[in-house]
């Protein structure tokens, strides 16, 4: 297992169990316990996590990874998930996506489309803006505001100022949960609030996830489950879940 995998894989294992033993995860990652604490260390050194006596205990921040942890999380399905949503965008479309490494993906997905005239994507997020800005065929419009480190994201008054002067043909919207009772979420209040906004502005509504995100809930709800027209998703994803989410009427795309 690479580093960064090991890394991503301790704030999981963190986030479901609030505290873990130095010793226990050695054996369950069959790594040194010195790797172990080293890896910890290292962790508690960005505060993604409380060193204790021969372990580690949770804080606020390991419910919600910096990107670069995530990004090494379920890389096979979030490319086909990427893949498959990007096909539904067609020529001249103003498309919105906001963060995330699905979205992300979805972004890269766009870019080696040669058919795609004439596209405009309207984005929060600053690596989405950063991937899509050397494309010539795709103009990209940022909303402004205040970088969150942990997503690149930008929220408060300046990107909700430009999304409510904007229509969105199609929004690929990134989750952190998605429950089919209770709608979609985000780990942070502000992000949570813009996408809401980019919700409201677009006439369609494409939550991207894989399975690990769904039946799930998280702090701040973005919408209700139906403002989302259509699910992708991965075929890890529990069969009745999704079975749940055509009963409250979504279009549920399985790849």
């Amino acid at each position: 297992m690479a580093r960064h995998e090991r890394l991503s894989t301790l704030l999981d294992l963190l986030g479901q169990r609030e505290k873990i033993d130095v010793e226990d995860i050695a054996v369950e990652l069959d790594v040194s316990a010195a790797t172990i604490r080293r890896d910890l260390d290292h962790l508690a050194e960005q505060q993604l996590l409380t060193r204790t006596r021969g372990g580690a205990v949770a804080n606020d921040l390991a419910y919600d990874l910096p990107l670069r942890y995530k990004t090494a999380r379920h890389v096979p399905e979030k490319q086909r998930i990427s893949a498959a949503a990007a096909a539904l965008v067609t020529p001249g479309m103003v498309v919105g996506l906001n963060g995330g490494t699905t979205t992300a993906g979805v972004a890269r997905a766009l870019s080696l489309r040669a058919d795609l005239t004439a596209l405009t994507v309207v984005t929060n997020a600053l690596n989405i803006a950063h991937e899509l800005a050397v494309r010539p065929n795709v103009k990209i419009v940022v909303t402004g505001g205040v970088a969150r480190p942990q997503s690149f994201e930008l929220s408060g008054p300046l990107a909700t100022k430009v999304l409510g002067e904007l229509t969105l043909s199609l929004l690929f919207l990134g989750v952190d949960a998605f429950d089919p009772e209770a709608g979609a979420f985000a780990h942070h209040e502000g992000e949570a609030s813009i996408n809401h906004l980019m919700v409201e502005r677009a006439e369609r509504v494409v939550a991207v996830a894989d399975g690990s995100k769904l039946g799930r809930r998280a702090f701040a709800r973005i919408c209700l489950t139906q403002r989302v027209h259509t699910l992708v998703t991965d075929t890890d994803a529990d069969p009745e879940t999704l079975a749940a989410f055509e009963a409250a009427g979504l279009e549920v795309l399985v790849v």
